[in-house]
């Protein structure tokens, strides 16, 4: 079983718990227990003294890769928005439900070719490949299954990524009862403000997030 939970950077070095500074070095390593993946941020300091030397060989060794800590930026305003793929993706993979693997896929999809995930390993669990996945400006990671869509199948996910871009996560999860209370107030919002694709180009039948074609972009992504 594949663990589907965000893991968030941390505030702090976890070997001498001394916070890290905005554009501060830091090092990150995963590993797998009990079915779970367990993520360590530490200082490169610490790295150096404790970790840089046989982190490969410690038990349950996954990945590792250094970063430049930033300071998250302020969370947006609360009014009522449409939903983006970013966001999207993040209450999705909250939720740990495997029936909404495909949608969570073709979202990552899109973010990744924006250059707002970045996959940072990829692993098998039984049969199927999964991918671990950070996102580039708040440093969280989770993990996302290939599904292995058939074309028919990628049809159908795209359109429910489509509905659930338009009416958002409530609504695509409890139908459109849960857009009554709030269609009033968005009906005079442009719909045209959006720039969230509905559909990703680019990815056939079989193939997997990192063997999609990536959109060139001239706006270089902070690590």
């Amino acid at each position: 079983m594949i663990d589907w939970k965000i893991r968030s950077r941390s505030n702090e070095c976890q070997a001498c718990n001394v916070k890290f500074t905005d554009g501060q070095a830091y090092h990150t390593l995963l590993f797998s227990e009990r079915k779970e993946h367990q993520r360590v941020d530490v200082c490169r300091d610490c790295w150096d003294g404790q970790y840089g030397h046989g982190a490969n060989d410690r038990k349950g060794f996954i990945s590792h890769w250094s970063g430049k800590f930033l300071i998250p930026p302020p969370p947006p305003p609360e009014p009522i928005q449409k939903e983006t793929a970013d966001t999207a993706l993040k209450k999705l993979v909250e939720l740990e439900d495997q029936s909404y693997g495909s949608v969570c896929f073709i979202l990552a999809a899109m973010l990744e070719r924006k250059r707002l995930l970045k996959v940072r390993e990829e692993f098998r669990d039984g049969d199927q490949r999964g991918f671990v996945y950070e996102h580039s400006k708040t440093g969280d990671i989770f993990t996302i299954r290939d599904p292995e869509l058939k074309l028919d199948e990628l049809q159908e996910v795209q359109h429910d990524v489509a509905l659930l871009l338009e009416k958002g996560v409530d609504v695509f999860l409890n139908g459109p009862e849960a857009d009554e209370s709030s269609e009033n107030e968005s009906s005079e919002e442009d719909s045209s403000d959006s720039d969230e694709p509905t559909e990703v180009d680019g990815i056939e039948s079989g193939q997997s997030l990192v063997d999609a074609p990536v959109e060139e972009t001239p706006e270089p992504v902070k690590s």
